[in-house]
């Protein structure tokens, strides 16, 4: 019997084990610390918070809003360790810039200066140093903002993976301009500016080695502009935020948690590519929860809902900008979604993340 199992085969040992998702009571970091969802948000509630302490760093924004001087900043850090460096539609580089660049336009403000750190692995070629640096100083230029100040550390080769890069940003907020989860109130209208789940597939693609008929490209991208475009509609917006970790999924229950109202969105009327949702279906993931590097949600008032809208799609970062659901008061802190067969499902917060490394 070739099929037989051998039972003096060695079991594996589930101490060796490694998981985006483990258990919740852990007494060592594990991946889904990283991962943008519930572990996450419970490292930073237990440890960081405390630790720094701050009014400011208590409002747990995409980025800080901070009063200096008469003006109104924002200020934002994100570190990057994404593997593999180089993938279908970007780079590490590229989302060095791009990652922070689009947490201060979410944040309202027009990015402006950025700084920038290297940790490189002892061994990592120049020319792939070379490649990084000159990817992400040409997406520092299409995204308007400068590069203005950095710094270099190198790690025993083993201790890295190459290249890990540390980005922070500052930029302006406009009178006027008011985004947090608080102001969202019943009534308000949820919006997405295009396609889900692209960047996460395209990053799993490569790191496997997966083919699914049609190259899936990553939809990093600056923000900025396009959040320009929503608030020359109006200024009265009441929350953005960039799916990126964790996706559409965690962005939306951070958001609902956070202002003690519920939502609730069509699951049909939320847009994924056909090549996203049958890799997806082939992987077991669920596409709300992979992440993005170039879409925003958003939730605005219904009666600039269609205007914004409009304004969206008129700009390339939002043609394909949709609206898939609504603030409501039942349920506060909870997202439910409305499926193509008339039922309803809760969308929980992710615990850890589906697919890590992908930022």
């Amino acid at each position: 019997m070739s099929d037989a199992i051998d039972l003096t085969a060695p079991l594996p040992d589930p101490a060796a084990w490694t998981c985006p998702a483990p258990l919740r009571d852990q007494s060592r970091v594990v991946m889904g610390h990283g991962g943008g969802g519930a572990l996450s948000a419970e490292l930073v509630r237990d440890v960081f918070a405390p630790a720094f302490g701050g009014e400011v760093l208590h409002r747990l924004g995409d980025a800080a809003a901070l009063s200096l001087g008469g003006l109104r900043l924002a200020f934002s850090t994100d570190s990057f360790v994404v593997r593999p460096l180089f993938f279908p539609g970007g780079s590490i580089g590229d989302l060095a810039v791009n990652g922070t660049v689009n947490d201060l336009a979410v944040s309202g403000a027009r990015a402006a200066y950025l700084s920038c750190g290297f940790i490189l692995e002892e061994g990592v070629e120049i020319d792939t140093v070379t490649r990084v640096a000159d990817a992400l100083g040409a997406a520092a230029r299409a995204a308007g903002v400068e590069v203005v100040t950095g710094d270099t550390k190198v790690v025993e080769a083993g201790h890295g993976d190459g290249i890990y890069i540390n980005t922070a940003g500052i930029g302006l907020i406009p009178a006027g301009v008011d985004l947090r989860p608080q102001r969202v109130v019943p009534g308000d209208v949820v919006i997405v500016s295009g396609a889900i789940g692209v960047h996460g597939v395209a990053i799993m693609s490569v790191r496997e080695g997966l083919e699914f008929g049609v190259e899936i490209v990553s939809d990093c991208a600056p923000l900025g502009g396009l959040v320009d475009a929503m608030l020359a509609v109006t200024r009265d917006l009441h929350m953005l935020r960039d799916p990126t970790r964790g996706g559409l999924a965690a962005a939306l229950n951070e958001i609902a948690a956070a202002a003690g109202a519920g939502v609730v969105i069509e699951e049909r009327k939320v847009p994924v590519p056909p090549a996203v949702a049958n890799a997806c279906a082939v992987l077991g993931l669920d596409p709300m929860y992979v992440a993005n590097e170039g879409k925003l949600v958003a939730f605005v008032p219904r009666q600039h809902a269609d205007a914004v809208v409009d304004a969206m799609r008129a700009h390339p970062r939002g043609a394909e900008a949709a609206i898939i659901g609504e603030v409501v008061r039942d349920h506060p802190g909870m997202v439910v979604a409305r499926t193509g067969l008339g039922g309803t499902r809760v969308v929980d917060m992710p615990l850890g993340e589906q697919l890590p490394r992908i930022c």
